[in-house]
């Protein structure tokens, strides 16, 4: 996750805070690819010192579904590229129209949802079940989903009862108003709190004002996206992303800690520090 930052459809906090109003897209784009890039560089190159030896490559092998049901290169790549456009096509569109992300996102869904319908139709209907959308709907993790509708709805009733105003206040008065501090630090604990309500608490917190860091593409905004996006690699437990390669991969805490935890830390202060001697 150490590069989805600098997107506005990359990453779920830089989404967040576009779809709040805080950030625009091509400015965010512009502001921040510079730090994610340093991000994702600086751990590769300690890496590109440190290991040494040789890497066999997996020999490629087609899956037994792919035999049972066959799809030709032209219904794959027409597939993968109308997939890559319509999440381009999102930031177009709120820009065009005005109205909210989801309706582009899910505009881009039906279109994808008739294309594949339309090409798999002489395919039985087992085979294209599979094959098309709605194959993919039964796979969706609602659990997941009902774990950020819960996170989203607890901070909204934090904001309602004054609490983020309280905390907002104490940081600024504790680092004097310094968003680079009040920002790395809300990176940082996004790596053990998951930075989804993070976000969603400092949105409430800290209110769009007309000019200064905290206005529309105001620098408390770009580097709360960075920080928030970023700083939750710290730890696995941090993102939406690490949690689920450790149920997919089945990589322990420990080993995370030992072996990843410090590159990501590393990748983060590269990025932020790139970020700061931008301005």
């Amino acid at each position: 996750m150490l590069g989805g930052a600098w997107s506005p459809i990359g990453d779920i906090t830089t989404i967040m805070l576009w779809i709040g109003g805080q950030v625009t897209a091509a400015n965010i784009i512009t502001s921040l690819f510079i730090p994610s890039l340093a991000c994702a560089l600086v751990p590769l190159i300690y890496l590109t010192f440190k290991l040494k030896g040789e890497v066999t490559r997996p020999v490629k092998t087609d899956s037994t579904e792919h035999d049972i049901n066959p799809t030709t290169p032209f219904e794959r790549n027409l597939i993968f590229y109308m997939g890559v456009l319509g999440l381009l096509f999102v930031p177009i569109f709120k820009m065009k129209t005005h109205l909210p992300p989801y309706v582009g996102m899910l505009l881009s869904l039906g279109v994808l949802w008739i294309v594949t319908e339309i090409i798999h139709k002489s395919k039985n209907h087992e085979q294209k079940s599979q094959l098309s959308v709605i194959g993919v709907l039964k796979k969706v993790d609602v659990p997941t989903i009902f774990f950020f509708l819960g996170i989203l709805l607890a901070v909204a009733a934090l904001q309602s009862a004054g609490q983020l105003d309280i905390v907002a206040a104490y940081l600024n008065k504790t680092f004097n108003g310094d968003v680079y501090i009040i920002n790395m630090i809300i990176g940082l604990l996004s790596s053990i709190v998951d930075n989804v309500p993070l976000v969603a608490g400092a949105m409430g917190m800290y209110e769009i004002s007309p000019i200064g860091d905290f206005a529309v593409d105001g620098k408390f905004w770009e580097f709360l996206a960075y920080c928030a996006g970023t700083g939750g690699s710290v730890l696995i437990i941090g993102s939406a992303a690490g949690v689920a390669v450790m149920g997919i991969l089945k990589i322990d805490f420990i080993w995370y800690v030992k072996n990843i935890s410090l590159l990501a830390l590393m990748g983060y202060l590269a990025g932020a520090a790139t970020y700061i001697l931008m301005q």
